[in-house]
């Protein structure tokens, strides 16, 4: 289903329905996306294991302030020069391991200005959609129909951009999967409220 002019350029298309116009399901699509990310992690116990507690954190500190460590993220063993991947101890120690990286927060979290954030994320992702949907699916548009666009775009959103700094820095795969299938959920729960709330939808699960 096309909404396009035959003949024409798409970028000259008039949108099918404004963004403007889907401000409440973009309002309603981030409150509920951010009740459901804190119900998976705060009430649920799938994400309990996804950090793990170091055996001896004293002196994981004690360490830290003997290095003067500076807030920012850090990889070991580092190889910020190139040429040491053809040094001899490089490699035995690259080969031997650990490997892994550490993100050193400027300050304690701040979880009231952390959860503001993360819900303006929602909003900005939820226009987004909103903006796609709103050159491809007309105001009359069937429930199905809504939802496929707007989930699609949801889930593309909220679950691969993560994969590749997982595959990367080496995230756990248990940790990396929950995070994925919270964001299907999240893109799920984003095309159901744009379907159920598009300007003049046919609420008829056809299409």
């Amino acid at each position: 289903m096309l909404f396009f002019e035959a003949g024409g350029d798409p970028g000259d298309q008039p949108m099918a329905v404004s963004p403007l116009e889907l401000w409440l399901p973009i309002l309603v699509a981030s409150v509920v996306v951010f009740i459901a990310s804190f119900v998976s992690w705060m009430l649920l116990p799938f994400h309990k294991a996804d950090f793990k507690k170091l055996k001896d954190e004293e002196a994981f500190f004690k360490t830290l302030a003997a290095m003067d460590a500076k807030p920012g993220q850090y990889m070991f063993p580092s190889c910020d020069d190139p040429s040491r991947m053809k040094d001899p101890e490089f490699k035995k120690q690259w080969l031997a391991g650990p490997h892994g990286s550490v993100l050193l927060c400027p300050a304690a979290p701040n979880f009231g200005r952390n959860l503001l954030l993360v819900f303006l994320f929602y909003v900005v992702l939820s226009f987004f959609v909103a903006y796609l949907a709103s050159f491809v699916v007309p105001a009359d548009a069937v429930f199905r129909y809504v939802f496929r666009v707007a989930g699609t775009a949801a889930v593309l959103g909220y679950v691969f951009g993560a994969i590749p700094g997982a595959i990367f820095f080496g995230k756990p795969l248990r940790a990396a999967v929950l995070d994925a299938v919270d964001g299907v959920v999240y893109g799920v729960l984003t095309g159901l409220i744009f379907a159920r709330m598009w300007p003049e939808a046919e609420t008829l699960l056809t299409g």
